[in-house]
């Protein structure tokens, strides 16, 4: 092509492609020193401190006057006193599972037939556009959570990284959902009523099994025992959800919803996080003495139906106070991902404490749903980005952002229509019939 500006945005395109690709091959060890670090570890914030990655790890985290004389690295980032924190994790949404809402062929999230076997995570795609753009805030894995069906149970979550790697699904299946709350048609009694009978039942069967397995142990030698017909596989599932092997997320927003969970889970010995929890506030301290995780958005701040009148800007900071773990979600459910940390910053300027907002999207997911990341401390994955300046103001950017130790690329689609436009080129200036 004759155009020069276009011939060398291509050869930035694909000289960092190779670099990526290269660096992904080779595993180089990487240095991050003279940065400001917010591990969301006990070594709380660090100045003119040091990182070291190998192999995909954290393997060193050195205070100022830690830094040995001479680090054993391939190469060397000079972060020059800029922020370093963990890659933040996103949760309750669809990433990777819907590419344009209004079109529907492009969404994979819901099911009218699914129920709490459903694993969307089959249906995840690395390659979407909007992973890319998801980077662009900070983003390195997220919690993707499938609507599911009519039922109670509508499906599990999974985990990914934003790596738009194939194998970048961390982990499937790693929660059930249950969807509670007031109903179109019925009563809201129907599905707490269906919930306990589920668990009850499954508390029964797995009862009865220990009771065979008990009763074979002691048969006498040469008498054959009746073998127990094998769990189906939503049995197994719900086996699973109370053994504490799987957290069950709970959409409920009605403060006596919420309560009838916290029994529930108090009966059950479940590992009880609740979604949405409007009247959250209402009932802070019973959820902070059942030490349930409530998971909310911090944009909610008026009524969306007659179940969210208490929603408040505040609220974060308010169940924070009361002693409750809040994880902050994402106000959309696929294109606005970017945003939590913005988010997460309307947290902070209602109340929260900064060092708070910061583990509200990155250790206390992380500690939720079993993640080997959200912090920056020794064995950790090395999930990192450095930041232009406070990650939660608006005019900062990503400058540099490590998945599993390999840097990634920071150029979106949008970014790719940007150029097209704003720059001169033989094509024309838009597409017509």
């Amino acid at each position: 092509m004759k155009n020069t500006q276009l011939l060398n945005s291509l050869r930035y395109v694909l000289f960092g492609a190779l670099a990526i690709t290269t660096s992904a091959v080779q595993a180089e060890s990487i240095a991050i020193t003279n940065a400001t670090v917010y591990t969301v570890a006990k070594q709380g914030i660090l100045s003119q401190a040091t990182v070291l990655i190998e192999d995909g790890k954290i393997t060193a985290v050195y205070a100022k006057d830690e830094v040995p004389a001479s680090l054993n690295a391939d190469s060397t980032v000079d972060a020059n006193g800029r922020i370093l924190t963990p890659g933040f994790i996103a949760s309750k949404n669809l990433l990777g599972l819907v590419e344009v809402g209004a079109v529907s062929g492009t969404r994979d999230g819901s099911a009218k037939k699914a129920d709490i076997t459903f694993d969307a995570s089959l249906a995840y795609n690395p390659k979407s556009t909007l992973i890319a753009y998801a980077r662009k805030g900070g983003i390195t894995s997220s919690v993707v959570m499938p609507h599911g069906g009519e039922k109670v149970f509508t499906g599990q979550s999974f985990t990914v990284n934003l790596s738009g790697e194939f194998d970048s699904v961390i982990a499937s299946q790693n929660a059930v959902i249950a969807e509670l709350g007031a109903s179109r048609k019925g009563s809201r009694a129907t599905k707490l009523q269906t919930l306990a009978n589920d668990l009850e039942d499954a508390k029964k069967a797995l009862d009865k099994i220990a009771k065979a397995k008990a009763k074979s142990k002691t048969a006498k030698k040469g008498k054959e025992t009746k073998e127990a017909k094998p769990p189906s596989r939503s049995e197994k599932v719900m086996y699973a959800l109370l053994a504490g092997e799987k957290p069950l997320l709970a959409y409920a927003n009605r403060a006596t919803d919420i309560l009838a969970l916290i029994k529930l889970k108090q009966k059950y010995s479940l590992d009880l996080v609740l979604v949405g929890a409007s009247d959250a506030v209402l009932v802070s301290d019973q959820i902070a003495k059942a030490n349930v995780v409530v998971m909310m958005s911090a944009l909610d701040n008026l009524p969306s139906s007659f179940d969210s009148l208490h929603n408040s800007l505040d609220n974060v900071a308010k169940l924070t106070e009361a002693g409750i773990k809040v994880i902050i979600t994402n106000s959309g459910e696929s294109h606005n991902i970017n945003q939590l940390r913005f988010d997460a910053g309307i947290a902070v300027a209602n109340g929260l404490e900064k060092n708070t907002a910061l583990a509200a999207i990155t250790a206390n997911v992380a500690d939720t749903f079993k993640l080997n990341s959200g912090r920056i401390a020794v064995g950790k994955n090395a999930d990192l980005v450095l930041w232009s300046s406070d990650p939660f103001e608006i005019s900062s950017k990503v400058d540099a952002m490590w998945v599993n130790g390999q840097a990634m690329s920071l150029q979106s689609r949008q970014d790719a229509l940007r150029n097209r436009y704003t720059q001169q080129s033989n094509m024309p200036r838009a597409y017509t019939k």
